[in-house]
């Protein structure tokens, strides 16, 4: 079968199935155009204006306006776009600030962090470093006091505030005032709710931490790029750290930069500043609260009770299943979500007791609370007949309806 073919069918699958993986998301046609263009064939190693290669003029220029619409949209002094993606993001920021054994605290994975948070012996952030990590508690919520001992005692050299399956807000100032009682430096990973805190719907982090990491896809709608954003009070720690940052990806992590994806950043930072953006970040919470309500009102256990942003954690045990079964006999219905660790999960991770799911990608289709409401009546139906291939595919082109209601262009 041709590449083409298969771009085909995953472009029906998209348009006929709900896209509910937080992580995920439609981005603009123009984004799409960026990224698919002629400036993937240019080879930009430095940085605008300072080239290891001829022919930049216009890359420069395309550079410069990413760079210039990621600190005006998120109110920083430094912004550097050509991370490849998130997990590089992280650790440029390690690589750039730290020494080989520095201590860093983040949040478990199991309690919704990230693999790159300090998750111990099988990831660089973990092997390189030394790692100490902070969790939730039963009720899935970050405890702030119990965080604040936790860094004392430890002491770490940098903290890490950010999750990616975390259903609450993040309380920056907490953050903040612990870090600066032990003199660590804080990075904020804003990955899943980049998107939100453009659109106002999440309060930001500018003005409490020193650094902000985070990508360019999920709730922002962009291509799957990365930002590192220095704020005022990182400049004030260290008025060095941009060149830092700057050395640390080129020339010490990454090679040239990926011209097509900062086109579509820009792009995407450009859209993200107007009132239609704010709009959409503030409907993709209402639909959260939405769908979860409506979980819970089926007897479905929710990590923290509920959110406060785009995503949420389900506990499907109370309907005798585990969550990979469960996400697969949603697979079958279209609709898509990932199977997830909930919080302090007796079950292994490849077989976990949760569920994961999000509404960027149904908001970005213009769905609002009346289709949450169908959707929570479909999970339902899933958890009940999980084995029953027959209403599993009634489902689905149940699903295959809704959607054609509510088309995404993927042209």
């Amino acid at each position: 079968m041709k590449i083409s073919d298969l771009i085909a069918k995953e472009r029906r699958r998209q348009q006929e199935t709900l896209m509910m993986i937080p992580s995920e998301n439609y981005t603009y046609p123009e984004v799409r155009r960026a990224v698919g263009s002629v400036l993937m064939h240019k080879y930009s190693e430095g940085y605008a204006h300072r080239r290891y290669y001829q022919g930049n003029e216009i890359i420069d220029k395309i550079e410069d306006l990413a760079v210039e619409n990621a600190k005006k949209l998120f109110g920083v002094p430094y912004a550097n776009v050509q991370p490849y993606s998130g997990s590089p993001a992280n650790a440029t920021v390690y690589f750039a600030l730290l020494q080989p054994g520095d201590k860093i605290m983040g949040l478990k994975l199991s309690g919704g962090g990230h693999l790159t948070h300090g998750h111990p012996n099988i990831t660089f952030s973990g092997k390189y470093f030394q790692s100490t990590q902070y969790d939730v508690e039963p009720d899935g919520r970050i405890d702030y006091e119990k965080l604040e001992k936790l860094a004392r005692t430890e002491n770490p050299k940098l903290i890490v505030a950010g999750t990616t399956a975390y259903p609450r807000i993040l309380d920056w100032k907490k953050f903040a005032k612990i870090a600066d009682s032990v003199g660590a430096i804080l990075m904020a990973d804003i990955a899943h709710i980049a998107g939100l805190v453009a659109g106002g719907s999440h309060p930001s982090p500018v003005s409490y931490v020193h650094i902000v990491t985070t990508t360019t896809h999920k709730t922002l709608r962009g291509p799957r790029g990365a930002m590192i954003m220095i704020t005022e009070k990182g400049l004030k720690l260290d008025e060095k750290m941009g060149e830092k940052i700057d050395k640390a990806i080129f020339p010490g992590l990454q090679g040239g930069p990926h011209n097509n994806t900062t086109a579509g950043i820009a792009i995407t930072l450009e859209k993200s500043m107007g009132k239609t953006f704010a709009s959409y970040a503030k409907a993709i919470v209402s639909n959260a609260k939405e769908l979860a309500d409506e979980l819970l009102k089926y007897g479905f256990n929710l990590a923290t009770g509920g959110t406060d942003n785009h995503l949420m954690v389900v506990d499907v045990r109370p309907f005798g299943i585990d969550g990979k079964t469960f996400a697969i006999a949603l697979e079958k219905a279209g609709i898509i979500v990932n199977f997830n660790t909930i919080p302090h999960d007796p079950n292994p991770p490849f077989r976990p007791s949760g569920i994961r799911l999000g509404t960027p990608a149904v908001t970005a289709r213009g769905m609002g609370k009346p289709q949450m409401k169908q959707i929570g009546k479909w999970i339902l139906e899933v958890a009940k007949n999980y084995s029953n291939e027959k209403k599993l595919k009634s489902i689905k082109l149940q699903v295959k309806s809704l959607c054609k209601k509510f088309p995404v262009d993927l042209a």
